[in-house]
C-alpha cells in the first residue's frame, strides 16, 4: 500500500524553502501531493496556473512521486476526497509552529483519521518567505537565491 501525503499551501510563489519541506516528505511518503489552495477572497500575486507551473519546473527532477492539484475546499475534504490520511506543513521558526499547530489541533477535531506532520525547514532555508519574495519581485529584486533551482518566473511581473 502506498503511503500519500497532501502538502497543501498557497505557494505565492512556491520556494527553495518549499521544495526543501517536499524531499524531505518524500523520504516519508512514496507519493506526495501538492495541493495549491484557492482562496476566492485572496489575489494572489500569480494565477494558480502560474503558481502550477513553477511547482512543475521546480518539481521536475523528483518524478512521477510527485502530483500537483489545485483545491477550493477545507484541506480536510481534498484528503478524504483524494483518501489521504496524512498533511505535510513546512514551518520555519516558533510563530509558524504556532499557526501551523493551532490548524492541525482544529483539523484533528473535525477529521480525527486526519494526521498532520510538521516539518521544520533546514536552517539554509529558514529566512525564505513567499512573501520576501513577492516583495523582491515588486522591486525587481534579484530572487534566484530563494527560487529552486531551473524556475523561470512568468514574463508578465
Amino acid at each position: 500500500m502506498n503511503t500519500i501525503a497532501l502538502f497543501p499551501g498557497s505557494f505565492d510563489p512556491f520556494t527553495a524553502g518549499h521544495l526543501n519541506i517536499l524531499g524531505r516528505a518524500l523520504t516519508m511518503f512514496d507519493e506526495v501531493v501538492v495541493a495549491v489552495g484557492i482562496n476566492q477572497d485572496k489575489r494572489g500575486f500569480f494565477t494558480n496556473e502560474q503558481k502550477i507551473d513553477i511547482i512543475r519546473q521546480a518539481t521536475a527532477s523528483l518524478g512521477d512521486r510527485v502530483r500537483i492539484i489545485s483545491y477550493d475546499c477545507l484541506t480536510i475534504d481534498i484528503c478524504r476526497q483524494l483518501g489521504i490520511r496524512h498533511i505535510v506543513r513546512g514551518i520555519r521558526n516558533m510563530m509558524d509552529f504556532d499557526n501551523e499547530k493551532a490548524i492541525a489541533d482544529a483539523n484533528r477535531r473535525l477529521a480525527p483519521e486526519i494526521e498532520t506532520i510538521i516539518i521544520p525547514t533546514a536552517q539554509e532555508f529558514a529566512h525564505i518567505s513567499s512573501s520576501a519574495v513577492r516583495d523582491l519581485l515588486r522591486h525587481h529584486g534579484d530572487t534566484s537565491q530563494f527560487l529552486p533551482e531551473g524556475v523561470v518566473l512568468p514574463e508578465a511581473l
